[in-house]
């Protein structure tokens, strides 16, 4: 005796009425390969779509692995120019934040990294400018011309399209 609630196997019994078992599956496939091929591309089209995306990130250790700054970047499509830029500013237990640093090119994607104080950084991509401080993980208004810095390192992508943290010569970062 089979125990079945009311309306719970009913309705998926319907759902799977009229298709195939594994066995007849693989006979039809047998009997008609040109089917099967077209089934095939059209279940690895959305994969195929994805396989040129970029989604990388790169981190600058500040003191460790609980006090960090990386950088995410993200090409939705394959054929976009132009990638997505966020920042994670992290002072772990304390604090944790991401900044959505909006678009630039892929293609000469340099994010330079400098120091501007105490625990106070500045990126810089083309034009743009950010600021953030890891004491409360918070961005800053953006410095003003005359700001004191020092280069710290950039981000860059390498030959094999990976987000890579290059320490500047001379900086802390090249020392650790």
């Amino acid at each position: 005796m089979r125990f079945e609630q009311p309306g719970c196997g009913a309705p998926l019994r319907q759902a799977f009425e009229g298709l195939y078992t594994p066995r007849e599956v693989m006979h039809r496939s047998i009997a008609n390969p040109e089917t099967t091929m077209r089934s095939t591309l059209l279940l690895l089209t959305p994969l195929l779509l994805l396989a040129g995306c970029v989604n990388e990130s790169a981190s600058y250790t500040i003191d460790g692995n609980d006090h960090a700054l990386t950088v995410v970047v993200t090409q939705d499509y394959f054929w976009s120019k132009q990638v997505g830029l966020r920042l994670i500013a992290s002072r772990l237990p304390d604090c944790q934040r991401q900044f959505d640093l909006g678009q630039t090119p892929l293609a000469d994607l340099n994010v330079e990294l400098f120091s501007t104080g105490d625990e106070t950084f500045l990126l810089r991509s083309g034009d743009e400018m950010w600021q953030v401080e890891t004491r409360d993980c918070r961005q800053l208004p953006e410095p003003s011309e005359n700001v004191q810095a020092q280069p710290i390192g950039v981000f860059h992508m390498d030959a094999k399209k990976r987000l890579i943290f290059e320490p500047a010569e001379g900086s802390v970062a090249a020392a650790q």
